[in-house]
């Protein structure tokens, strides 16, 4: 029988979606009235919500459960614990008043279903990132009232990218309460979105890694973490591309600073990718090919790679088994799919 006992490790997942039926009532009316400007969001949302495809039914209706369906999933696929985290685009679309209610709303309801299944869930908290103070406040809620595990960011809100430093103040949250900032993909920008529309690249084939790949390079050039040295940013997918590129953005960043080419480009008082291996964390989210794991384990550190598996978006039981299969020793596994969540969440 597979259990935590006999394999030698909990499997815990550490990018699983979900999200309220209030929310995805209020994505339906967005997308009937038309009028939420975000050419990525319709794309993607309305395939999902009006899709009559085995597929698009079985996600709509698994991203709404938090208890029955979603934990017999877990059951079945040899899942112990899985990490939540609102699904994109999240409260984001909305007005910063709307957003924050919402996201109030949101981290409540999570925190009761954690409540009744301590031993299965963990959480991360929603904020509204375009209402900063107020996300700040309600992070702080949520980890030290709620009990949630640091916070979740879908990405860019509505076209602006947080290495504006009108969104610093959730940085300062997250590192005076030291839990990690999660950033999760969402549909590239209104302003980067139409060349990936028309062959459909828009979402998980490309887009969503081209666009939060973008994003967390972003706010590294900003000077961000030599502003908070502390902060701890968490990116699924692997690192969004960014570990398989750490050479060429050193030396091209190390050649625009010394040019002098851009304002935008400030020196920073550290190689970008020594950055990426002391204030970043990677899951293997959506990524289940031994030869990527392997490599982001040995350039990134084995210290700083867990399992997730992508519920419900990429719900292939088999590619949790073929995890267990990695080339590595009983404790490099046990810190993959389990110690490193533990010690990073602080589960």
């Amino acid at each position: 029988m597979d259990t935590a006992e006999s394999r030698g490790y909990k499997r815990i997942a550490t990018e699983e979606a979900w999200c309220t039926p209030e929310l995805m009532q209020r994505f339906q009316r967005l997308l009937d009235e038309g009028q939420h400007g975000d050419p990525g969001f319709a794309n993607l949302w309305g395939f999902f919500a009006k899709s009559d495809s085995p597929r698009a039914r079985g996600l709509y209706e698994r991203i709404q459960d938090l208890e029955s369906r979603r934990l017999a999933d877990m059951d079945a696929s040899g899942v112990d614990m899985q990490l939540l985290m609102l699904t994109a685009p999240g409260v984001q679309m909305f007005d910063p008043a709307t957003a924050c209610s919402l996201a109030t709303s949101t981290n409540d309801q999570l925190a009761e279903t954690i409540a009744r299944h301590p031993q299965r869930f963990a959480g991360l908290a929603a904020f509204a990132p375009h209402a900063p103070d107020a996300a700040a406040a309600e992070i702080e809620r949520g980890v030290k009232k709620l009990g949630l595990k640091g916070a979740l960011v879908n990405s860019h809100t509505q076209g602006r990218y947080m290495d504006d430093e009108f969104f610093w103040p959730i940085f300062e949250a997250c590192e005076a309460l030291d839990v990690p900032l999660y950033i999760h993909p969402n549909s590239p920008s209104p302003q980067m979105v139409e060349p990936f529309l028309s062959r459909c690249l828009d979402a998980a084939i490309w887009g969503f890694q081209a666009e939060t790949g973008l994003h967390a390079l972003r706010l590294l050039v900003s000077g961000l973490f030599d502003r908070f040295p502390k902060l701890k940013i968490v990116l699924g997918h692997l690192g969004e591309g960014l570990p398989f590129w750490l050479s060429r953005i050193d030396f091209m960043h190390a050649g625009i600073v010394r040019s002098g080419r851009s304002e935008g480009a400030k020196p920073l008082k550290r190689k970008p990718s020594e950055y990426l291996r002391e204030n970043f964390y990677y899951t293997s989210s959506g990524m289940c090919w031994e030869p990527a794991v392997t490599f982001v384990q040995q350039q990134m550190g084995f210290d700083r790679v867990m399992y997730a598996m992508d519920y419900p978006y990429q719900f292939e039981p088999s590619e949790v088994t073929a995890m267990d299969h990695l080339p590595l020793t009983l404790e490099q596994k046990r810190q993959f799919f389990q110690t490193n969540a533990e010690r990073i969440f602080k589960l």
